[in-house]
């Protein structure tokens, strides 16, 4: 099924605000109800395509059936945009002045290389088009000109599995959910659920250098990538032979993260692990942010690392976005004050109950204590934070998210930087904001912090924002944090992504784009400024 156009992920499990939530936002954050009701789907007019008759005709004829190339208003506004919140509100609103002129569905790879020859010829554009999930501005692409979404929903294939080297070669456009399950028929698993797992695709997780909700277990997705098929403009691009290799530099960092603007992937090859036999997840207390990172450094510094491994603030604690199922709800007892972690472990029973043992020695050495339940609270809903998002906005609230990551001696300062960026930008403007915060991926060498902002929305919500994340921007690179962890580049980070690279980084960046799309068509504007 498609994603919701205005929202996130799948109608049926949206789920209005409690009252006591919606008091809180009034009273506490001046929060109204929206002044105007959203658009509805069938009443949104589109621009009529720019694509030339003989582009159409062309780009049908390389794809071999009609229906796999759609100009009707619904599929080009269910490819408008991703999913960031200044994305949906203005869906929300009706505006679809970048809706792409054509909605593409290739089957194969020769099929996108054909697409993208014929796109070069003609000068139109190629968005690379997977779960639509992008929270960045990484599916709106700038510039003059006709542009398509290339959907890879039809790549869905698990290519092949190697239970001896345990590698798999999965198609870009194959959803998380049923590569688990194929991957799952051969008893094996990716490891790979973040927070988009239920939409996200195989290609979206490489080109976004996606970072999943167990990789203290299982690792970035860019760490499982071994090999990547990639259709450019000037042909095809096999990189990944072996697990590592002195031939030079890896080529596949290039196009990890590269968010279509170099080429679009086919196919991936990964590692697997088997399944696990064991699954727990436990919740313990910190007295305070600092004692709970304190505890998560040792663990990801000395071990033993759970599988899964972050931690929520004071503020996300009490809010309970920790636990998004309990948001609302009367807890039987009293809370005490402090934060709350998440530790989970999965594996075999012994290696599991081993890791946990260890594990909760240096979890209570810290001064942390068990909360019974919170753990599986936590996977039960680990994937509804979207959700909640998208009725904090039906209830007049803004709530968007932002991320980072340093070393651990820069995390205090960075954390402070970012809090007080937001907090002061929006009080300024008349909204005061709730800013949480948590630790969701460690390192030796450090972690990641990952940001949700309340507040009310303004007059123009859009607008309202745009100082408030460019002081947050700002803020990241001047404390020494990178411009973004797991989200990507898209259009939001761009300008400071060049900040963090430098002018010859940018430079190099340009020249790799130039040898593979001379043209310029793939996601102009993402990633890298057009020039």
């Amino acid at each position: 099924m498609d994603m919701l156009w205005s929202g996130w992920g799948d109608p049926a499990k949206a789920a209005p605000l409690p009252d006591s939530v919606l008091g809180l936002l009034r009273d506490l954050l001046g929060v109204k109800p929206r002044s105007a009701e959203a658009a509805e789907l069938g009443d949104i007019v589109v621009p009529e395509s720019g694509l030339g008759d003989g582009t159409r005709r062309a780009l049908a004829d390389c794809l071999g059936d009609p229906a796999h190339l759609r100009t009707d208003a619904e599929a080009r506004i269910r490819h408008t945009r991703g999913k960031s919140t200044p994305d949906l509100l203005r869906i929300r609103a009706g505006e679809v002045d970048d809706v792409p002129d054509a909605v593409l569905l290739p089957g194969s790879h020769q099929d996108v290389l054909d697409v993208l020859r014929i796109c070069a010829e003609q000068g139109v554009a190629v968005v690379p088009f997977g779960g639509g999930t992008s929270v960045v501005g990484g599916l709106a692409p700038t510039g003059p000109g006709p542009f398509v979404a290339l959907d890879l929903r039809r790549l869905d294939s698990l290519v092949s599995v190697d239970e001896v080297s345990r590698t798999a070669t999965l198609q870009s456009g194959l959803r998380a959910p049923q590569a688990e399950a194929l991957l799952a028929a051969h008893g094996f698993t990716l490891g790979h659920f973040p927070q988009s797992y239920e939409w996200a695709t195989i290609g979206g997780f490489a080109a976004a250098r996606s970072s999943g909700q167990a990789s203290a277990g299982y690792g970035r997705f860019d760490e499982m990538v071994l090999g990547l098929t990639v259709a450019t403009p000037e042909g095809t691009l096999e990189v990944g032979r072996a697990p590592r290799s002195a031939a030079g530099p890896d080529l596949r960092q290039l196009i990890l993260g590269s968010e279509g603007a170099f080429g679009v992937i086919t196919s991936v090859t990964v590692r697997i692990r088997p399944l696990p036999a064991t699954k727990v997840y436990e919740g313990w207390r910190f007295p305070t942010f600092e004692a709970g990172a304190t505890a998560l450094r040792r663990l990801a510094q000395d071990g033993p690392l759970p599988t899964v491994l972050r931690l929520s603030d004071e503020t996300e604690t009490f809010v309970g976005l920790a636990q998004p199922d309990s948001i609302g709800g009367q807890p039987a007892e009293p809370q005490p004050a402090g934060v709350m972690a998440i530790a989970g472990y999965e594996g075999t029973d012994e290696d599991t109950e081993n890791r946990r043992a260890r594990a909760t020695a240096v979890l209570r050495s810290c001064g942390g204590e068990p909360v019974a339940a919170a753990g599986e609270k936590w996977a039960h809903g680990r994937y509804n934070a979207p959700y909640l998002r998208d009725s904090l906005l039906d209830a007049g609230a803004f709530a968007e998210t932002l991320e980072t990551a340093a070393f651990w001696s820069r995390i205090p300062a960075l954390y402070e930087a970012v809090r007080q960026a937001l907090t002061v930008t929006l009080t300024e403007a008349g909204t005061p904001p709730l800013v949480m915060c948590h630790i969701s991926h460690v390192y030796e060498t450090g972690a990641s912090l990952y940001f949700t902002v309340v507040s009310a929305q303004g007059e123009d919500p859009v607008a309202h924002w745009a100082p408030a994340k460019r002081a947050a921007n700002d803020a990241i690179l001047a404390a020494g944090g990178t411009i973004t962890h797991h989200h990507g580049v898209g259009t939001d980070h761009r300008d400071w992504y060049a900040q963090e690279i430098s002018p010859l980084g940018m430079d190099v960046l340009q020249a790799v784009k130039a040898a593979l799309d001379p043209a310029g068509i793939l996601n102009p504007g993402i990633l890298l400024p057009i020039r």
